[in-house]
């Protein structure tokens, strides 16, 4: 190879190496940046407050028990955000297995329902356990129990199930579902004005 032919490939190299430098060192992660605030939870981080206190993420799943709310899905990290993960558990173990059935004996007992009623996400933790959303069927099985322990008619609860069910993308990318903290968050203002 000759010198010019060297000098040329060299040339060609760095002018490369520039270029994709501006576009991916610069460009890219501004355009990111811009799209990232253009987002509307991005401001605030997706805090949700109530009467000026943050009470959570919408974005972060959490614990709620007892009869009078809606349970989030189950986690593999205790709702722990710095514990996020899934369990690891292959789909023929027989630990994930027993874990499924104990909690649809758990849940169908608790909604008094048959076991075969109970939703996949009712057993099954997300990926990274903290899924703040429930699947709108999730949420039905749920309804009778919380509006009996809030002693609100059914059909109130039923309507904040149907008011917080969120349509897939473009309604076709995702699924239907119901974010557990703002359901809860509805219920707690429907009680207060019922009483």
């Amino acid at each position: 190879m000759s010198a010019s032919s060297s000098l040329r490939s060299f040339g060609t190299a760095l002018r490369t190496l520039l270029v994709l430098t501006v576009i991916l060192g610069i460009l890219y992660p501004a355009a990111i940046l811009l799209v990232g605030r253009a987002m509307p939870a991005a401001a605030d981080g997706s805090l949700i407050s109530d009467h000026g206190t943050v009470v959570g993420s919408s974005l972060i799943g959490q614990d709620f028990t007892g009869d009078t709310w809606f349970h989030p899905r189950p986690s593999a990290g205790k709702y722990d955000a710095l514990n996020s993960g899934a369990s690891n558990l292959a789909p023929t173990s027989t630990d994930l297995a027993k874990q499924i059935s104990d909690l649809r004996a758990q849940v169908a007992k608790t909604e008094n329902v048959d076991p075969a009623a109970v939703p996949a996400d009712a057993l099954t933790a997300s990926a990274s356990g903290l899924d703040p959303d429930i699947s709108p069927e999730y949420a039905r099985l749920q309804s009778a129990r919380v509006a009996a322990a809030r002693h609100l008619p059914e059909e109130t609860v039923a309507r904040l199930v149907r008011k917080h069910t969120e349509q897939p993308l473009l309604g076709f990318i995702g699924t239907p579902t119901v974010n557990v903290l703002e359901l809860n968050l509805a219920l707690e203002h429907a009680a207060g004005n019922e009483g």
